[in-house]
């Protein structure tokens, strides 16, 4: 993760603290209201819902990479450039934070890593942006991250484990075995997105190919990515 991302994330943090504060105010009020005007015999409307906090303000947020399938031609580095600035425009709105995506121009794939309060949240701030909608979004956790060297080529590696076949710990301890032997192969492993749900491993690494990338996860525990993506990245 960089300083900017983590600024971003910082005062997004802040902001959502200061909103949770007085969206919790404004629970506490209205329930005292609703409690007061039953006691006095005055009916009321929906008084159970009086009690609710309303609106997405405060709500935790999580992390989601969400996966946009353009086709082979589909798409441009450029293009995706301007579509995440609409993004950036109208994500306040959503309290949502788009982090960092990455394009594979020759496959027509864009991964978008974004935080927010649930996966359809996500969906909705595209639409509004752009109208470009994900094929999927999944929720992720996230690893420890290393430094960008910018020495070599960008690639993203999918692993499809399966639903319920992996799960944080496994990967954190798979990653580990990579750091351990990446170094022979000229490959550095940045970061990695794990969604347990789905089985689904994200890899993010630099490397001078496709196929240092693979031979550094076979030596190191044996688990072979099922896609290995050549992307650029922005934020």
């Amino acid at each position: 993760m960089n300083l900017y991302t983590i600024r971003r994330r910082n005062a997004r943090k802040s902001a959502a603290e200061l909103e949770a504060a007085a969206s919790r105010a404004a629970c506490v009020l209205a329930t005292a209201i609703v409690a007061l005007a039953v006691t006095a015999g005055i009916p009321v409307a929906n008084a159970a819902a009086g009690s609710t906090c309303a609106g997405d303000a405060g709500c935790p947020r999580h992390l989601y990479v969400d996966v946009h399938e353009l086709g082979p031609g589909g798409v441009t580095a450029e293009a995706v450039a301007e579509a995440h600035r609409k993004d950036l425009e109208v994500e306040d709105r959503f309290d949502v934070t788009f982090e960092r995506y990455w394009v594979d121009e020759d496959d027509g794939l864009v991964y978008c890593l974004s935080e927010a309060p649930d996966a359809d949240t996500v969906v909705r701030t595209h639409r509004e942006a752009h109208g470009l909608l994900p094929a999927h979004v999944f929720p992720v956790t996230e690893g420890q991250a290393a430094a960008l060297r910018r020495d070599g080529r960008l690639f993203l590696d999918i692993h499809r484990l399966g639903p319920g076949n992996v799960t944080a710990e496994a990967v954190a301890e798979a990653h580990r075995k990579d750091l351990a032997v990446q170094a022979a192969h000229g490959v550095n492993f940045v970061q990695y997105w794990v969604d347990e749900a789905e089985g689904i491993v994200m890899c993010l690494s630099e490397a001078p190919d496709a196929e240092a990338v693979r031979a550094t996860h076979a030596e190191a525990h044996g688990l072979l990515p099922d896609r290995i993506l050549e992307v650029t990245e922005g934020e």
